[in-house]
């Protein structure tokens, strides 16, 4: 009797460790925590997020999640599971890493000048639009369009508002002190809008 409660105690306590490991696999609403602040920097630098990090998952850093999934082509499910943390540690590693953390007011530490110019927006799904921009590159947010006698073709930034970004195509009206900044549909692009923004030249 005493080896069946015991055998049975030890089940219980091992099904729990399992589940307490899969659940610390997945960062979903209610939770708090560093790991929470990670994901909300990270979601911040790459423009998805615009709240303050404040290492509590809630509606919307959830928000937040589900526009990165979509943009990614994961399942939307508001969770940051396994395939989603990889997405996003790729996408930080090529825009937002290497000494360019943003301060607390939300301005990279390190950038070598800040201009001030007219954004618009575009995408793919816009009528004369195709998929891939000047160089080649699928054309998608974080691609943006500039006048290479300004910035030229290549040169990683940082837009307010945008997030980071690589200048990779260029348009006929983007002269000047003007940007295009590409999104992965027509209806954020259009929601967008025309803004005055700040570009950060890193």
């Amino acid at each position: 009797m005493v080896k069946k409660i015991i055998i049975a105690c030890t089940l219980v306590c091992m099904t729990t460790m399992v589940s307490s490991i899969s659940l610390a696999k997945t960062i979903d609403r209610g939770q708090r925590g560093h790991h929470v602040s990670k994901v909300q920097t990270m979601l911040k630098h790459q423009g998805f997020l615009h709240d303050s990090v404040d290492g509590i998952y809630g509606h919307n850093t959830e928000q937040a999640v589900r526009k990165f999934q979509k943009s990614k082509g994961l399942a939307v499910d508001g969770r940051v599971g396994p395939s989603t943390m990889n997405a996003l540690e790729k996408m930080e590693t090529r825009y937002g890493g290497h000494g360019t953390e943003l301060s607390h007011n939300g301005v990279p530490n390190k950038y070598s000048r800040v201009l001030t110019m007219q954004a618009s927006a575009y995408s793919a799904q816009d009528p004369g639009n195709g998929n891939y921009t000047a160089t080649g590159s699928r054309l998608k947010k974080g691609i943006v369009s500039v006048d290479p006698k300004l910035i030229p073709l290549g040169t990683r930034l940082y837009i307010e508002g945008y997030g980071y970004a690589v200048a990779d195509d260029v348009g006929g009206a983007i002269k000047g002190h003007r940007i295009d900044l590409a999104y992965d549909s027509r209806s954020e692009a259009l929601q967008f809008g025309r803004q005055t923004v700040k570009v950060y030249v890193l």
